[in-house]
């Protein structure tokens, strides 16, 4: 049986956001649409993904609030606006309640569903991020569904690390964009020849495999990037 895994992060955050806008005159954050429209928008975007996939079968995943990466680095995310839509709590509720989503502990969504990816599932979201996580996958938001193989995960991950993630604060190679990345990385046939030409443009082993760790998601249960028999092995 084929199985949905949904990061449901974005599934509340989009649909509790639809709700409200900025004022123009004090620039604050204002409800627009009553709470039971938020829920309804929940429900259709679960609903419309099942059915475009025609799979029955799913588990929605919500970010817990502990997340292993903080030890890490502590300013991890640190760049974020503190602000939350107004309606994000009642709608991650509404999403354990109603469509019996798992809050993970100790790690993100992102790690949930690249953990629970195998041969007969299917990944759903719209990160970019988990395109390195191998499998079929479907971007609910662009409606497009593909698939990743081991290698273009890898080289997913690589480029990642050339590129950084200015979202949640992680400073790649100064001066490299996708396009760079790409250039460096994509033409490369082993992780091994990705690995050392990375580590060699970052030439600072700390911030390196700080950054491998943060950006690295999950493939299974406590298994980290350093952790990898790759990484063990000496690739």
């Amino acid at each position: 049986m084929i199985t949905s895994n949904i990061d449901a992060d974005i599934v509340t955050y989009r649909n509790a956001a639809s709700c409200e806008a900025k004022d123009k005159i004090t620039g604050e954050y204002v409800i627009t649409e009553p709470l039971n429209i938020a829920f309804a928008r929940v429900d259709k975007m679960m609903r419309d993904c099942l059915h475009e996939l025609a799979v029955p079968e799913y588990q929605a995943y919500l970010s817990g609030g502990d997340n292993f990466r903080y030890a890490i680095n502590p300013q991890y995310k640190a760049t974020r606006p503190a602000y939350r839509p107004q309606y994000l709590q009642a709608c991650r509720e509404y999403l354990v309640t109603e469509w019996g989503a798992k809050v993970t502990e100790g790690y993100e969504a992102d790690d949930a569903v690249g953990m629970a990816q195998t041969d007969s599932t299917i990944l759903c979201s719209n990160d970019k991020d988990l395109n390195m996580i191998p499998g079929e996958h479907y971007n609910f938001i662009k409606k497009e569904r593909f698939y990743v193989t081991e290698m273009d995960g890898i080289k997913a991950f690589y480029r990642q690390l050339y590129i950084g993630d200015t979202v949640d604060n992680i400073i790649g190679i100064s001066g490299i964009g996708p396009v760079k990345a790409a250039k460096v990385i994509n033409h490369l046939t082993t992780e091994k020849e990705m690995f050392d030409v990375t580590r060699q443009a970052y030439n600072d082993d700390n911030r390196f495999f700080m950054n491998c760790s943060c950006l690295w998601i999950m493939r299974r249960e406590g298994e980290t990037f350093l952790d990898r028999e790759e990484i063990k092995n000496g690739l």
